[in-house]
């Protein structure tokens, strides 16, 4: 909205509504209960201004002075939860102008010279977006440094790893986790490129067309860290792609921890056994005393629905509107700052938990015998001896067909069964199914053989340590 100079106590719309004019729409479009969060950008953005202001002419050196240590009291006052917030100055925009207007006088009604509260807003939003995902992206790193620890003490246990939820073939259980790692680190690479596109200034847009004093946004967008300006004014104050698009990246974080924590359910049932979670980061039962239930894990995946709602939302927001600004805009901070508290409190409460995680090494091997999960091995085996592939799929299908039947395992079976099922099936090739000998053989780049997560584990601990 475009923001008008009034009288003090006078409602910032009665210029061109009447004394009552816009009081019965605040209640409904007022935005302060949630935008009061953005105090310390709008005050930032504020100070910037009012430099500028005084840089081009359009303030006195006296006048700037007293804005800016107005502006610190404002600041003080909401540090100290002291600022008197009013419900009818309908935002944080105009809660700061009436109060610093109380601090300092009229003078105040001269911070908002060729600024509308359309480019004011948008400048908050897009410091606040540059912060956050800074702050998510520690709170993923946190969670990886939690994954690389339990990789490095779980790095020489074997475990079933699964496709279709069926045991599939062995592995190290630190190349398990170390997945979980890089997909976050993707996901921290995915908030660095959207800090990039939301590292620009809209202010000197005003409304929507520009201004007509002779403003300098390169250098308030310079005093506030921004990388640039807006090349298209319209599209300053109407861009809120920035905002989507950290809620989609954190999407696709919440995508990634809803699947660790569905694994960490699964591996602390008794059926798996595989962990057991830190009480801290368990609860009980009210009615069975000998429960220890997962919640911490069942959240982070159950409130993964909750920020991919907040994405919907705001693409519904947003697909229908002409350029420039419209209040329908105003959803876009609720969404964005709930789905940055959702992801941070998950990315540190799975920090927790898995940090705190007590490995079962005994239960992951254990779970091993008898799986037939080095069975590509014994195919492949036979494929080096010449047979081809299809053909050896089939010959240790009706191996592991065998040994169900008879209750016998590979390396029970007598020479005479094995020539049977092939001429080139022997004890040598059956030897090759024991589950450190098939996670030994993959060697290939990204494998589970033991130096190739060495390598993981050594690339893992670069990556967190590049950034302290």
């Amino acid at each position: 909205m475009e923001g008008t100079d009034v009288d003090d106590g006078a409602h910032i719309h009665a210029g061109r509504l009447g004394a009552a004019g816009g009081r019965a729409a605040t209640r409904f479009t007022a935005s302060i209960g949630f935008d009061q969060r953005l105090f310390r950008q709008d005050i930032a953005g504020s100070r910037a201004h009012a430099r500028m202001l005084g840089r081009v002419g359009l303030l006195a050196e006296g006048e700037v002075a007293a804005l800016l240590g107005g502006l610190d009291r404002v600041e003080a006052e909401f540090a100290a939860g002291t600022f008197p917030i009013r419900p009818e100055d309908e935002d944080i925009h105009l809660n700061i102008e009436r109060r610093l207007a109380e601090l300092v006088g009229p003078v105040a009604g001269k911070l908002h010279t060729a600024r509308s509260r359309n480019d004011q807003v948008a400048l908050d939003m897009h410091l606040w977006v540059k912060a956050a995902c800074a702050d998510v992206r520690r709170g993923a790193r946190a969670l990886q440094g939690a994954l690389l620890q339990q990789a490095e003490a779980a790095a020489d246990v074997l475990a079933p790893a699964y496709t279709h939820l069926q045991h599939a073939q062995p592995i190290l259980f630190a190349h398990h986790l170390l997945a979980y790692f890089f997909m976050l680190e993707r996901d921290r690479a995915r908030l660095a490129d959207c800090a990039r596109r939301a590292d620009v200034s809209p202010l000197g847009a005003a409304a929507l067309a520009g201004t007509t004093h002779p403003v300098d946004p390169a250098s308030v967008a310079a005093e506030l860290g921004l990388g640039g300006t807006y090349a298209n004014s319209m599209d300053a104050v109407s861009d809120r792609d920035f905002v989507i698009e950290l809620v989609a990246a954190l999407s696709i974080l919440m995508v990634h921890t809803s699947r660790l924590g569905e694994e960490l359910v699964l591996w602390s049932s008794r059926e798996f056994g595989f962990v057991e979670p830190d009480d801290a980061f368990a609860t009980g039962s009210s009615i069975m005393p000998q429960k220890k239930n997962p919640d911490v894990a069942e959240l982070a995946r159950g409130k993964s629905g909750r920020v991919f709602g907040h994405l919907m939302g705001l693409l519904a927001v947003m697909k229908g509107l002409p350029l420039a600004y419209h209040s329908d805009m105003q959803e876009d901070k609720e969404a964005c700052f709930d789905a940055v508290d959702t992801a941070l409190a998950v990315t540190y409460a799975l920090a927790g938990m898995v940090t705190t995680l007590r490995l079962r090494p005994g239960r992951m091997e254990a779970a091993l015998a008898g799986d037939f999960s080095g069975a590509t091995d014994v195919a492949d085996a036979l494929v080096r001896r010449g047979v081809p592939f299809r053909e050896a799929h089939a010959v240790v299908g009706a191996l592991v067909r065998l040994c169900v039947e008879s209750g016998r395992e590979p390396e029970q079976l007598p020479p005479g069964e094995l020539a049977a099922l092939h001429p080139t099936l022997d004890a040598d090739v059956v030897a090759v199914m024991a589950p450190r000998a098939v996670v030994a053989a993959r060697r290939s780049p990204g494998g589970t053989a033991p130096e190739r997560v060495a390598e993981e584990l050594g690339l893992a601990r670069r990556l967190l340590a590049a950034e302290g």
